[in-house]
C-alpha cells in the first residue's frame, strides 16, 4: 500500500464514523480485469476494496501456476493420472449435493483414489450415479502440502489475516481446494466470518449468482430461514417467501478455466460446477472487512444467547457457556478474536517507518500503518462490549486495555510528519 492509497483508505473509514462498511448500488455487471501489467494494489483497494464490490480477473493472473500446468490434461479436463500419482492416498471430505442438511450437504471422507474412481464412473453413466452428485469440497491441500508450487499468491489478496494468523498457530489455514463434476453446487450462503474470498478455477467452468450484502433479507422465508436453492421455485411462493419478489436479479458470472472471482464481504452467493471443474479458494480478513467479521460475531453471539435464554438465570456460567457454543458453532468466539487481533497488531507495531512494500503491497509501513488503524477501532469496541468483560482476561499478555493503548500511539506515532 503506498501513501496516497492508505490516506484515502484512511479517509473512508473515519467517514463512516464507526458504522460498517456496506456496498452502494449494486452495478448491473461484474468488472473483469484483464491486464496484469495494467491493475495495481491501489487499483483494486479503491475499485473493488472499498466500495465492497466483486470483479473477475482474467487466466493471464494465473498463467504460470504449477496447479494449471500439472493438474489439467491438454484437453483442459482434470488430469486424473497425475492427482493420483501425486495425492491419490490423502484423505479428503466429500460432500453429497443431493441431501439437504439444514442449509448445506452432509460430508463423508474418502480417498482421493476413491473419489476419483467415482468421479470417473459418474462421467461414464453420463453423470448420474446412485451415490447421487459427490462434491469434493474444503480440502486443505496446502496446509497438508505447503511445499507444493500449486498457486501464486496475487498482490491483490496478500493482506491476509485469517492464514497470517492460523498459520502462527500452526493449526488451521482458510485455503481450499474444490473439484467436482458438472452438476455439482454449492448451497446458498456467505463466507464465514464474513470473509473476503478469491476462486480460481484450475480447470472447468462455474456459474455464480451472487447478491449484494442486505438482499438476502428479502429471501428469508416466512420462518426467518434464508434458501438452500435460489433457483427453486419455491422462491415464487409468496406463502412460503413473502418478500422474494423486493430481492433484485442475482449478480451472475459465468467463470471460465483460469479466471479468478474475487467475492466482497457479506455477499451472499450460489455456486454451480458447468464442467468438470477443479478450483483453489481461499477466505481472507483483513482490515478492509475486519468490522464485518466484528458485527458478524456479535450477531452470533446474540442469536445463541437468544437460543438458550431460557437458562440465563438459572445456569452458571451462562455467559462463559455462550461463548464456549459459539465457539463451536461459528469457529471462532470473543476471547479466540482478542488473541486474532493481538497477533496481528504486535507483528504490524515492529515494521519500521522506513519499510517499504514492493509493487504497492505487502507488508511496509503504510500497510501496517492502516492496520493498525482499522485494528485500534474495532478493538476498542471490543474491550468496551458488556461480554468481552466478562471473559477472564487475567492470563492475556498484554492485557486489552494496555494494547489499545499501544495501539492509539502507533495512530498517534503514524499520523506525525
Amino acid at each position: 500500500m503506498d501513501r496516497e492509497t492508505r490516506a484515502l483508505a484512511d479517509r473512508h473509514f473515519r467517514g463512516l464514523g464507526g458504522d460498517v462498511p456496506g456496498v452502494g448500488q449494486a452495478p448491473g455487471r461484474v468488472a473483469f480485469v484483464s491486464e496484469p501489467g495494467a491493475f495495481s494494489y491501489a487499483d483494486f483497494v479503491r475499485g473493488f476494496l472499498l466500495p465492497n464490490l466483486p470483479c473477475v480477473f482474467s487466466s493471464a493472473f494465473t498463467q504460470g501456476w504449477g496447479s494449471r500446468r500439472r493438474w489439467v490434461t491438454p484437453a483442459g479436463r482434470p488430469d486424473f493420472d497425475h492427482l493420483l500419482r501425486t495425492y491419490g492416498d490423502v484423505v479428503v471430505p466429500v460432500a453429497n449435493c443431493g441431501v439437504q442438511e439444514y442449509n448445506s450437504n452432509p460430508k463423508e471422507h474418502m480417498t482421493l483414489r476413491d473419489y476419483i474412481t467415482y468421479w470417473k464412473e459418474y462421467i461414464q453413466a453420463g453423470y448420474s450415479s446412485p451415490r447421487g452428485c459427490l462434491y469434493l469440497k474444503d480440502w486443505h491441500l496446502c496446509r497438508d502440502f505447503p511445499v507444493e508450487d500449486v498457486f501464486t499468491l496475487p498482490v491483490y489478496f496478500s493482506s491476509d489475516w485469517l492464514n497470517e494468523f492460523w498459520d502462527a498457530l500452526d493449526v488451521d489455514d482458510y485455503r481450499f481446494v474444490y473439484a467436482g463434476p458438472a452438476g455439482s453446487w454449492s448451497p446458498f450462503h456467505a463466507d464465514i466470518f464474513r470473509s473476503f474470498s478469491w476462486s480460481v478455477n484450475v480447470c472447468g467452468r462455474k456459474k455464480w449468482l451472487l447478491f449484494p450484502p442486505g438482499q438476502e433479507e428479502a429471501l428469508r422465508d416466512r420462518h426467518g430461514n434464508l434458501p438452500y436453492d435460489v433457483t427453486s421455485p419455491a422462491l415464487c411462493d409468496t406463502h412460503l417467501h413473502p418478500r422474494s419478489q423486493l430481492a433484485g436479479p442475482p449478480l451472475e458470472i459465468t467463470q471460465e478455466a483460469g479466471e479468478m472471482v474475487f467475492v466482497p464481504s457479506g455477499w451472499h452467493h450460489q455456486v454451480h460446477n458447468l464442467d468438470d471443474t477443479i478450483s483453489i479458494n481461499h477466505n481472507w480478513v483483513n482490515g478492509f472487512n475486519l468490522a464485518n467479521m466484528w458485527r458478524f460475531l456479535q450477531q452470533e453471539l446474540c442469536a445463541v444467547q437468544e437460543e438458550v435464554s431460557e437458562w440465563r438465570d438459572s445456569m452458571p456460567d451462562w455467559h462463559h457457556h455462550c461463548q464456549v457454543i459459539m465457539r463451536s458453532c461459528s469457529g471462532i468466539n470473543f476471547e479466540e478474536f482478542y488473541h486474532f487481533l493481538k497477533v496481528i497488531a504486535e507483528k504490524r507495531l515492529l515494521v519500521p517507518r522506513e519499510a517499504a512494500a514492493e509493487d504497492g503491497a505487502g507488508l511496509g509501513f503504510e500497510q501496517a500503518a492502516f492496520d493498525v488503524g482499522r485494528i485500534t477501532e474495532v478493538l476498542a469496541s471490543l474491550v468496551a462490549h458488556p461480554d468481552f468483560q466478562r471473559v477472564d482476561t487475567s492470563a492475556f499478555s498484554p492485557q486489552p486495555k494496555e494494547l489499545l493503548q499501544q495501539l492509539r500511539e502507533a495512530v498517534d506515532a503514524a499520523a506525525a510528519p
